[in-house]
């Protein structure tokens, strides 16, 4: 099992320790040749979306990458990944790869001191720990999309088909149900 995790800024090697430990193999995209390769799943972590969305293409990563989400890779978006597949994002005009239609509200819980931790229950897998930090979360989904998990009313996580997307950190967190299940999306894929 092969995942890349895109690796040009943001929270990307906790979510590399967390799937070695779990006995994936990783490789850091970093340029268009990484992306090339043949992968199982995709990691789209958090960070900073505007930086990744500008780096994506000034790097010729972004049309290789929609391409294989578009085509099934499965992939599991944390925190700005989840904005990256947003169709639409209510506070931004920009868009990114809007493979997945739901509408999201960027920082939507305000400024670093915003950041908080939550346990949720997520729709088969139980109660998990959410560590938020300048989180978005998921205003509205459209047909298609379910909803795993919500937080004080907010849609926190969801899934569309390939794609998973939660507004938290979860390689921040004990738990690692969400990369066994991501795991699992990827060897169901095969």
């Amino acid at each position: 099992m092969k995942i890349g995790v895109l690796a040009v800024q943001g929270a990307f090697i906790e979510h590399i320790t967390v799937l070695r430990d779990l006995g994936a193999e990783c490789v850091e995209l970093r340029q268009k040749k990484d992306v090339l390769q043949d992968l199982d799943g995709l990691v789209l972590p958090g960070g900073e979306s505007t930086v990744q969305g500008k780096l994506l293409r000034d790097l010729d990563m972004f049309s290789p990458l929609k391409d294989m989400i578009e085509n099934g890779t499965p992939v599991l978006a944390t925190c700005a990944g989840l904005i990256l597949l947003a169709a639409k994002i209510s506070n931004d005009a920009k868009i990114y790869f809007a493979t997945m239609p739901m509408t999201v509200r960027r920082n939507a819980y305000g400024r670093q001191l915003g950041s908080f931790h939550a346990e949720a229950e997520l729709s088969g897998m139980g109660k998990i720990p959410m560590t938020f930090i300048r989180a978005p979360y998921i205003e509205s989904v459209e047909d298609g999309v379910d909803v795993l998990a919500q937080v004080d009313g907010k849609i926190v996580a969801a899934r569309y088909k390939n794609q998973l997307a939660l507004s938290f950190h979860p390689e921040l967190d004990e738990s690692r149900k969400i990369h066994k299940y991501f795991i699992k999306m990827c060897n169901d894929n095969k």
